[in-house]
């Protein structure tokens, strides 16, 4: 298992090389490499601090890294304005969810589709999709976000970024302070998302599911890539249980 096992070059819907990020004088980053294809779900795993959603921030156009290189469909992202960037095909749900509490659900999403603003047909229709794909958020169009409930809030902030129909979608750990059955649900999200065409970046403290849904995965370490391979193969990589599934291939018959 190797840290180059990406897909060849005329299959990366995002490429990132050798990325750098500071934080004043402290450098957060330390020359990561990822990529995602075309409808994948790649995770990002490791622990508070490691540099996940610092990645995730700098694909998203949030922070401008010191060094290093991103590109989406073969275009340099460095440089342009997040609305650009949502622009060209990348959506972003960050951690917390950021949902306007004060508004309607559907505020909300039409908020999320802002850019369509000139087209109502468009916007309706996505709209439409977004309460065809949570029709929990239908039943609650017209009360305020601040009201729903955790998992509910997280939906909607996952329906608000796929109004634009982005082909990537950044998720930042989707399911914290969710119960189980809620965090089961968001995951069934997820793999129904990727099942439709669009990429996800998912970064997630719930390593155990999100190996489950993902194609392939990279471990975060102090700012650097320590692991990459196949979702299977990190879900049973003795390292990666022991630090965050808790159990060894071993010990645990080798399967998550």
């Amino acid at each position: 298992m190797g840290l180059d096992t990406g897909l060849d070059t005329a299959g990366k819907l995002l490429d990132v090389r050798d990325l750098r990020v500071n934080y004043g004088n402290i450098e957060a980053l330390h020359g990561v490499s990822l990529d995602v294809g075309p409808g994948e779900i790649v995770a990002l795993l490791g622990a508070n601090g490691a540099g996940k959603t610092t990645t995730l921030r700098t694909v998203s156009g949030l922070l401008r890294p010191r060094g290093g290189s991103i590109a989406f469909e073969g275009q340099a992202l460095v440089g342009l304005p997040s609305h650009r960037i949502v622009a060209l095909g990348i959506g972003h749900v960050p951690e917390g969810r950021r949902i306007f509490g004060g508004l309607t659900v559907e505020e909300n999403l039409r908020l999320g589709g802002y850019l369509l603003r000139r087209d109502a047909g468009a916007l309706d229709r996505g709209i439409a999709q977004a309460y065809e794909t949570f029709s929990r958020l239908r039943e609650r169009k017209d009360q305020l976000a601040g009201t729903l409930s955790g998992g509910e809030q997280q939906m909607l902030a996952i329906a608000r970024a796929l109004m634009l129909k982005p082909k990537l979608v950044l998720l930042d750990e989707p399911s914290m302070g969710l119960a189980p059955k809620l965090v089961r649900a968001i995951f069934e999200v997820i793999a129904r998302i990727s099942h439709a065409g669009t990429a996800v970046l998912l970064v997630e403290q719930n390593a155990r599911q999100a190996l489950r849904i993902a194609n392939r995965a990279y471990v975060l370490e102090g700012g650097r890539v320590a692991l990459a391979g196949s979702a299977h193969e990190l879900a049973n990589d003795n390292r990666v249980r022991a630090t965050y599934l808790g159990g060894s291939a071993q010990a645990e018959g080798g399967a998550v």
